[in-house]
């Protein structure tokens, strides 16, 4: 289970982060107190920092860059300054992302998960989702999540989306994905494959998604 630290003096702000964040089985804890950020750090010990430039006595840089000094954990910055000097500052001082306020909380745990997906997925094979254009694939409560939206996937369902997403945006033969769901695809009709295809599709544009699973003709599936 992966931890957020937010760094953030909108109290408002980071209880929404925060109550958000629960969904996909993150864990977070807010800065109590801005002279003490750094010791905090050390005792919470993150797996990433939501970081805001404009906080009291020091800013955001200033403490992304002590926070360099000590340690190479994912910095995602959050601010409602967004002019190019801010945004060049921030990746300057250490910064591995950017978020500019207002913004929506599904763009922000895109880039949450992607950072997190960058930092540990070759180290940790525990990682509970999986992320791609914006969509994510909840590997424990088996839904998918997307614009606020969630979708409770049937297991086969959740099996065609577990190996597109591995493939993501690589086509997936209709042998592989009946041998992955059935494991001997000699004991399935070819058509089971294509209902259980059709009704996900159809659950998935009902809640908005749509054109999503793209079927190559003779190939297979793709989701892009």
């Amino acid at each position: 289970m992966y931890k957020i630290f937010i760094i953030e003096d909108d109290h408002k702000i980071s209880q929404l982060i925060s109550e958000h964040l629960k969904k996909y089985d993150l864990v977070t804890q807010v800065c109590n107190s801005f002279d003490r950020i750094m010791s905090e750090i050390e005792a919470y010990e993150p797996h990433l920092i939501l970081l805001d430039i404009n906080l009291p006595k020091f800013d955001g840089f200033y403490w992304c860059s002590e926070i360099r000094k000590v340690s190479k954990i994912p910095i995602l910055f959050l601010s409602s300054r967004n002019s190019n000097m801010d945004i060049i500052m921030a990746l300057n001082m250490g910064g591995d992302d950017f978020v500019q306020k207002p913004f929506s909380m599904e763009i922000l745990t895109t880039k949450i998960m992607t950072l997190i997906r960058r930092a540990y997925a070759y180290t940790d094979k525990t990682l509970s989702i999986m992320e791609k254009g914006g969509k994510i694939l909840d590997l424990n409560a088996r839904k998918l999540l997307f614009n606020g939206v969630e979708v409770a996937l049937t297991a086969n369902e959740f099996g065609i989306l577990s190996i597109l997403f591995e493939n993501f945006e690589r086509i997936v033969s209709r042998e592989k994905i009946i041998k992955r769901l059935w494991d001997d695809e000699s004991f399935v009709d070819d058509n089971t494959l294509t209902v259980n295809i059709n009704r996900l599709r159809k659950k998935l544009e009902d809640e908005g998604l749509t054109e999503f699973i793209h079927t190559v003709k003779g190939k297979g599936y793709v989701i892009r």
